[in-house]
């Protein structure tokens, strides 16, 4: 079926987003993969300069002016297409972003915005710690009020950007119970006194994205660096979340439909027994299932994006994209996996990375589990 998700102006803006791509990071992912982070911090830069870094953000702050999420969509696909988890400009626009355009105050706003969509300043949010998970009523990190500022203490981990990270939005207690009515929200800038980096922890997959341990020793954090209220961090997150999650899912499909096209290009070529794989029944039918649960899922995702752009997405629709998705993404890259045989299993193959690199996608973001958790409590109570 054809797609009438995007305009021609979304398509302009993919052959963008594919001439970047060519130029600043497909030539240099291998070597990212190997170190474990993107080395070239002009490669952010460059992104900020094409229109890459904060779309949503209004033109009075250097941002794109444009809350259609259908651009970020088109940066899910395109990033995803070629492999490219090293630049987590998702990340940064889709997750992070939110944060600052509907918490930052003016002052905040000018000091953060101009350097967020130029790419000099790069954006990490700092939610899971290493006893606790994701669990948010349990969060131990603290923020004691010292008057015109906070003692911030504690520690996170699983960072995602959290070596490059120039600000990052820490969640932390500023109540002694903490939870739904204790959270808020602190940006913590680079080189900030007590603020330390721990390790680039090291993956299975998404190699080249710096995914780190954070710890916070007494660390003072200006008042001015509050976003949103005091104690309202826990509604904050709970509001971006089904964004974030359509986010994942967009990635989730792109990556299954990329994964099976490689499959289907495989086993026309590839010979078995004196004739392609492609002839073979078991083959026909294991491309048939895919090709119909992503033309499937492709439709419900589509429908999703245009419902988030008129502000009407919920929680629970959210939930349902991500967590069906990434288990068809994760059983795509195994089953494509295993149609290619001992060549899939090459860590130099475009299958084997998908199969690494999209795992984490029914884990971060709120795993399968805890997705249809919400589901199943919005229809039984």
């Amino acid at each position: 079926m054809q797609r009438e998700l995007y305009t021609e102006e979304h398509e302009d803006f993919r052959e963008t987003v594919r001439a970047f791509l060519a130029k600043e990071v497909v030539p240099h992912h291998a070597r990212w993969e190997q170190q474990g982070i993107v080395d070239r911090r002009s490669a952010w830069l460059a992104a900020g300069k094409a229109g890459l870094l904060g779309i949503a953000v209004d033109e009075r702050y250097g941002g794109g002016g444009s809350p259609d999420f259908r651009f970020a969509a088109v940066l899910a696909e395109e990033f995803t297409r070629v492999g490219a988890s090293g630049l987590a400009i998702g990340l940064h626009n889709d997750i992070i972003g939110p944060y600052l355009t509907g918490l930052a105050n003016e002052e905040q706003k000018q000091r953060w915005l101009p350097g967020f969509c130029s790419g000099e300043l790069i954006g990490a949010i700092a939610m899971t710690e290493p006893d606790t998970g994701s669990d948010l009523q349990a969060i131990r990190t603290t923020a004691v009020d010292a008057g015109d500022h906070y003692v911030l203490n504690g520690a996170k981990t699983f960072i995602s950007n959290g070596i490059l990270a120039d600000l990052v939005v820490v969640v932390a207690k500023t109540t002694a119970e903490g939870g739904a009515h204790g959270l808020s929200l602190l940006v913590v800038e680079r080189g900030t006194p007590g603020f330390e980096r721990g390790r680039n922890l090291d993956k299975i997959g998404q190699k080249a994205q710096d995914t780190a341990e954070l710890f916070f020793q007494d660390v003072r954090v200006p008042k001015a660096n509050l976003l949103g209220e005091e104690n309202q961090g826990f509604l904050y997150l709970m509001r971006n979340l089904a964004q974030e999650r359509l986010a994942i899912a967009v990635a989730a499909i792109a990556g299954a439909e990329f994964v099976l096209a490689e499959t289907t290009a495989y086993v026309k070529q590839r010979t078995a027994f004196g004739r392609p794989l492609a002839k073979l029944q078991h083959v026909r039918f294991e491309i048939a299932e895919l090709a119909t649960e992503c033309a499937v899922t492709r439709t419900f995702v589509d429908r999703c994006v245009l419902e988030h752009n008129r502000y009407n997405l919920t929680p629970v629709d959210a939930s349902m994209a991500k967590w069906w998705a990434t288990e068809l993404q994760k059983r795509a890259a195994d089953r494509c996996l295993q149609l290619h045989g001992g060549s899939g299993y090459m860590s130099d193959s475009a299958v084997a990375r998908a199969f690494t690199d999209g795992r984490v996608q029914t884990i971060y973001g709120g795993t399968t589990e805890i997705m249809k958790e919400i589901i199943g409590r919005s229809l039984l109570g």
